[in-house]
């Protein structure tokens, strides 16, 4: 066996292993055969990011209950037990002995219960309640922006395999031709029409696509574990995507850059994160506001010593009332933290301004780009329809001796090369197409 001839049985024998042991993954495991929607309901309820991302939206919705229940009055109850002493009289001094004791009641008793209800406190609790239902929002936006990520992640892994799928379709059915066109070709050098030289080429350019096949194969199975892992399926599972689609043309610029200014996760997150700015400023300018609430306090006490004369008995006593406050001290202390809240609003307004011109940017990058694989497309289609023509004049005029074998692989591999050209176009343009629906929010 000569040099060429090995290369030749290694591409083979590689080919039919690598066949081989995706056959077999396919025995063992049952297909999955799946559209891309039921791909992204399988990737939502197994993503641990959307889980995470559904639990923060669930604590911050909590956190809102938890501040309106400070709406209620704070009710608190109390008792004690105490023991006192007499109370000595230092008649000579400090460090002398005491010249008497006077008697005490010794055992003291207390229970009972004081409430305070905020009537208005520069209505700070209000505004609390109001910034949280902004972070709320954040948390729900954060939230679709995850699952929209986790759906771009797996179409991006959907289209991957099924443009190997395409691959290898074409791959297998060009080598079969070649096979074909060797017969006839050794056909020819047996009648001494052509030399051996051109079998030899042929035979050689032969083990270079079953080599082609092999890293295909590869690819569909590094292709697939992506997609199982996202899917939360076994690794070796075998996955059958649908039919590749074509890809929507009927998408305008005006319509994309409005849905971006409603959908965009960035766009709304930074305007959620300006509103929080200008809440802030609100309550710190409640700092200078008076602050007025009810009050209770009613308890049973023994001993009586609330009144002169004391007396070792039960008694109750009730007290309610207003209590009103205004703390003067932040009329001055207020003033620069009102000028870093109005700072920080006029840094969050600018940084929204930026935002939009950012997203503006993006929707409009994404929708050329789509456009542009629309066009790549068209001109695949061409290239291929061309290449076939070209193949066919140089099969014919190399088997009637007006051409070299060089021609005629050249021309094969041209031909290979747009059909490939063209289904990467074709899966290129959905990818885009998904991307600019992930960026305008509507994915």
């Amino acid at each position: 066996m000569n040099h060429r001839q090995g290369i030749i049985a290694t591409g083979l024998l590689l080919a039919i292993h690598s066949s081989h042991i995706y056959a077999q993954a396919t025995t063992v495991n049952d297909t999955l055969k799946i559209t891309l929607p039921q791909a992204w309901q399988k990737a939502e309820a197994y993503s641990r990011a959307i889980a995470i991302r559904k639990k923060s939206t669930a604590i911050s919705a909590t956190e809102i209950e938890d501040l309106k229940r400070e709406r209620l009055p704070e009710l608190e109850v109390m008792g004690s037990a105490e023991k006192a002493t007499n109370i000595p009289i230092y008649g000579d001094g400090v460090f002398t002995k005491p010249t008497s004791q006077h008697e005490v009641i010794h055992t003291l008793y207390k229970v009972g219960a004081d409430m305070y209800f905020n009537i208005y406190n520069g209505n700070k609790l209000n505004l609390k309640i109001q910034a949280e239902k902004v972070l709320h929002q954040m948390a729900a936006i954060r939230e679709e922006e995850t699952i929209s990520a986790i759906r771009y992640e797996t179409a991006a892994h959907y289209l991957e395999l099924q443009q190997a799928l395409v691959f290898r379709d074409l791959i297998q059915r060009d080598i079969a031709d070649q096979q074909k066109q060797l017969q006839e070709i050794k056909t020819f050098y047996k009648n001494g029409t052509v030399l051996k030289s051109d079998v030899l080429r042929v035979e050689l350019d032969l083990s270079k696509r079953q080599l082609t096949l092999v890293k295909i194969e590869n690819d569909i199975q590094v292709a697939t574990q992506k997609l199982n892992i996202i899917l939360g399926e076994a690794d070796e599972r075998p996955v059958l995507p649908a039919a590749l689609a074509m890809p929507e043309a009927g998408v305008d610029y005006t319509q994309c850059l409005h849905e971006a200014l409603a959908h965009s996760y960035q766009y709304h997150l930074s305007e959620n994160q300006t509103q929080l700015s200008k809440l802030n400023l609100r309550q710190v300018k409640a700092n200078v506001r008076p602050k007025a609430g009810l009050y209770g306090d009613f308890y049973y006490a023994n001993p009586q010593i609330f009144l002169y004369p004391y007396n070792p008995s039960w008694y109750s006593l009730g007290i309610a009332g207003v209590k009103v406050s205004f703390p003067i001290s932040s009329l001055y202390h207020n003033t620069t933290k009102v000028s870093a809240a109005k700072i920080e609003l006029d840094k969050e307004e600018e940084a929204h301004k930026d935002t939009e011109d950012k997203v503006r940017q993006q929707v409009k990058e994404a929708f050329l780009r789509y456009k542009e694989s629309l066009v790549q497309i068209d001109v695949a289609q061409t290239n291929v329809a061309r290449a076939q023509e070209n193949a066919r004049i140089i099969k014919s005029a190399y088997f009637h001796q007006a051409s070299l074998v060089t021609d005629l692989l050249d021309a094969d591999v041209q031909l290979l090369q747009t059909r490939f050209e063209l289904a990467a176009a074709k899966i290129l343009a959905q990818n885009k197409y998904y991307l600019l629906r992930h960026i305008t929010g509507t994915l």
